[in-house]
């Protein structure tokens, strides 16, 4: 039997590293009915924030060569909402829930995060600092190293359990972001978020999107992705989660041999919804193939 036990920070340990994305899986509850939710390392549940959102108008979908962009607007019913109603029906589930905390302001972040740490079940979050910071002018936390240090350090006395900030990838040093986000007591790193880009319908000479940009994810962005998880790997010493165009069990093996401790599976999950256990089966046959006997052998195995 191969070990798929991998750790991803703060002593926290999944029973395999196929995770999946924020925003692509709903609350797991959406996928009962096409696999085993228990089979699963981890699932990072839809977006959170303070209050309610509605998210953006329509359109805010649209399929692109080799991927999607999307400009959902973080629609989702609120922290409270989760607290009292989705959670009671998915803590049941023997897999990792990982809360995906937003918000627009510091304080935002730091009311969710300490709501999350009185969650009984909950041992991490994921703290998406794509948002726009609006005492910035709309500038993602994560684009700037001192915004992401300091929303990083407010969620860190907030929230006692694992910490995983989400890098965005549209910076230019993408490790300095790390680093510092490091250096702030995050306990590990997810990245890559969506890469920011658009769609124009040439017959009406409008964006296809309501909002003009969105976020691209698929296949079209494995190749930066990996790049930017190799370097980042590189240069700190927290765990990494990887993603970005991850769609089968090869994909998976590369970016755990660039240095990912464990995966998360997005814009897969649209197109086969039992795309994650596929991967799982994918990676446990390539161990044994190859006589690898732990799974976290692999990570960072990368020869250069």
């Amino acid at each position: 039997m191969v070990d798929l036990r991998v750790q991803i920070g703060g002593g926290l340990e999944l029973k395999n590293p196929v995770t999946t994305a924020s925003g692509t899986f709903g609350f797991g509850q959406e996928f009962t009915d096409f696999i085993d939710l228990d089979e699963l390392g981890g699932i990072f549940v839809k977006g959170l924030t303070l209050k309610l959102r509605q998210g953006n108008d329509y359109p805010r979908m649209a399929e692109t060569a080799s991927g999607m962009l999307n400009a959902v607007g973080l629609q989702n019913k609120g922290i409270d909402y989760f607290i009292e109603t989705t959670y009671p029906d998915i803590k049941k589930y023997k897999t990792e829930i990982f809360p995906n905390i937003n918000g627009s302001v510091v304080e935002d972040y730091i009311a969710v995060a300490e709501k999350v740490n009185e969650i009984e079940g909950i041992n991490a979050l994921e703290l998406n600092i794509s948002c726009p910071n609006v005492k910035e002018g709309g500038m993602a936390f994560g684009v700037s190293c001192p915004s992401a240090i300091a929303v990083t350090e407010a969620v860190r006395k907030a929230y006692d359990g694992v910490i995983i900030v989400k890098l965005s990838p549209n910076v230019t040093d993408i490790t300095e972001i790390a680093k510092g986000v490091e250096g702030a007591g995050a306990d590990a790193v997810s990245l890559v978020n969506t890469f920011l880009g658009m769609a124009i319908d040439y017959k009406t000479r409008k964006p296809v999107l309501s909002t003009i940009t969105g976020g691209l994810s698929g296949p079209a962005i494995k190749p930066i992705a990996l790049r930017m998880v190799w370097q980042v790997y590189n240069a700190v010493k927290i765990p990494v989660v990887g993603m970005g165009g991850i769609m089968n069990a090869e994909d998976a093996i590369e970016f755990m041999l660039a240095g990912s401790s464990a995966i998360q599976i997005g814009t897969a999950n649209f197109i086969d919804p039992q795309i994650s256990i596929k991967i799982l089966k994918g990676i446990e046959d390539y161990c044994k193939d190859n006589n690898v006997s732990a799974v976290r052998d692999l990570i960072g195995a990368l020869e250069v």
